[in-house]
């Protein structure tokens, strides 16, 4: 049963009930203020009838004709008599006669009473008597006046204004409830706008909810947004934890393979094996806990790595890989220069780095390292064909290639700058004094 439907079956119901207490409540409302005007209108007939009455010696005598033509007409709905202290009857209106009621009640003088009563004949009576001392001699004489009017005009009057009622409460129900669904239909339509937005993500339409919502709900579309932005970053770090593992292990494997080719296998190959092994075990450990935890943070808590280190031991790996290129090398890093942070984050940087200018260049590769105001710059050149100033941005972004001919797989600048940022530092991209490109690595100390 969806939100809406149950809201509006509720509200009928707490409507039907509403409807049904209000038109009782109006019903005896209207009861009452009928019995109290038909009492009135029975005690202005007493007192017309007392007005019209003569004394005699014998009781009391009323003309033939009364005020009230009703009295006068047989079965009219209006009957009055009149009766002594004994309950003896004294006088009957034409209208009485034959029927039961009024019968007599017991009233002292200046008391009055009303009464619903069921005649013998089964019909209803609203019966009202006033008792009277009447004074025309040396002794007074006390009567009690009696009128009746039968019920069936009340219940018709009654009757009429129950069907008027229920017409107007029904048409007002109908009214209210067509305006709730109305409202109902305004007031969903976020909850419907909401429902739309996430079908639209789930078939790849968009990536989060962009429409602006009520405040109740804006906290959900708000944390909705949080919880997709942090799946997709995850599915990006496992993406690009991926793509980084293949292109770490390229250089290893590279190494490997040109150990197995060359003919003078041994003690040495078998060393170099066990190096490119261990460093390839290290590099799928380092990418997993990436992939595991985002970027890699700055440690500042890390243990001094030394560059030059890194460097030559890259180096030796890039000559095996590189050797029938016959690249000339230049190290200029001082031998105690070292950066705070992870060595597999180093590894991965001057990897990359090194790897492309090995492979872009002619015959000249130089890698050098300084402190300038408080930054490590680490620089990389080689005297390949460069990289124009238009492009440095875009070659910068995961999966851009300057040349698709070349093998790669596009990542090794973007791999790069990832870890630089990561750190604090930026990568830029200039030319080199060599011909080629100068990548420059600019560290926080």
């Amino acid at each position: 049963m969806s939100l809406r439907a149950r809201v509006v079956a509720s509200a009928a119901a707490v409507l039907a009930v509403f409807i049904l207490l209000t038109s009782l409540a109006l019903e005896r409302a209207f009861r009452d203020t009928a019995e109290s005007s038909r009492e009135e209108r029975l005690l202005a007939q007493i007192f017309l009838l007392m007005a019209a009455a003569e004394a005699e010696n014998d009781g009391l005598v009323f003309p033939d004709a009364l005020a009230e033509a009703r009295f006068s007409l047989p079965g009219s709905g209006l009957y009055a008599r009149v009766f002594d202290m004994s309950d003896r009857l004294i006088w009957e209106s034409a209208s009485a006669i034959g029927i039961p009621e009024p019968s007599p009640m017991e009233l002292l003088p200046g008391q009055r009473r009303l009464e619903l009563r069921r005649g013998a004949d089964g019909e209803g009576y609203l019966v009202e008597g006033f008792g009277v001392s009447w004074e025309t001699g040396e002794l007074p004489r006390h009567y009690v006046f009696v009128v009746a009017e039968d019920m069936a005009a009340f219940n018709e009057e009654v009757g009429r204004f129950r069907a008027s009622l229920a017409v107007w409460l029904g048409a007002m129900a109908l009214l209210m409830l067509t305006a709730l669904v109305l409202i109902l239909a305004w007031g969903l339509a976020p909850l419907r706008r909401v429902s739309a937005e996430v079908a639209a993500i789930e078939s790849g339409q968009q990536d989060k909810i962009l429409g602006r919502y009520p405040t109740e709900i804006s906290t959900l579309t708000d944390n909705l947004n949080g919880l997709l932005a942090h799946a997709q970053a995850r599915q990006m770090r496992l993406d690009n934890a991926l793509g980084d593992l293949a292109h770490s292990l390229k250089t290893p494997l590279a190494v490997m393979r040109g150990a197995v080719g060359d003919a003078g296998s041994g003690q040495d190959t078998r060393a170099l094996m066990e190096e490119q092994l261990g460093r390839m075990d290290n590099i799928v450990a380092h990418q997993l806990q990436r992939a595991r935890t985002g970027t890699a943070p700055a440690s500042i808590l890390a243990p001094p790595v030394p560059i030059r280190r890194v460097a030559e031991r890259l180096l030796a790996s890039l000559a095996k890989v590189y050797r029938d290129k016959g690249v000339e090398v230049t190290l200029a890093v001082p031998q105690d220069l070292q950066i705070n942070g992870v060595e597999a984050d180093l590894m991965e940087m001057l990897g990359n780095l090194l790897d492309n200018a090995f492979k872009w260049s002619r015959t000249e590769v130089r890698i050098g390292a300084r402190m300038s105001k408080g930054l490590l710059v680490i620089a990389i050149e080689d005297d390949g064909p460069g990289i124009p100033p238009r492009d440095a941005e875009r070659l910068l972004a995961r999966g851009a290639r300057a040349d698709e001919a070349v093998p790669g797989h596009g990542i090794g600048l973007a791999m790069a700058r990832e870890i630089c940022e990561a750190y604090g530092g930026r990568l830029s991209v200039e030319s080199s004094t060599l011909g080629g490109a100068r990548i420059c690595l600019n560290l926080p100390a």
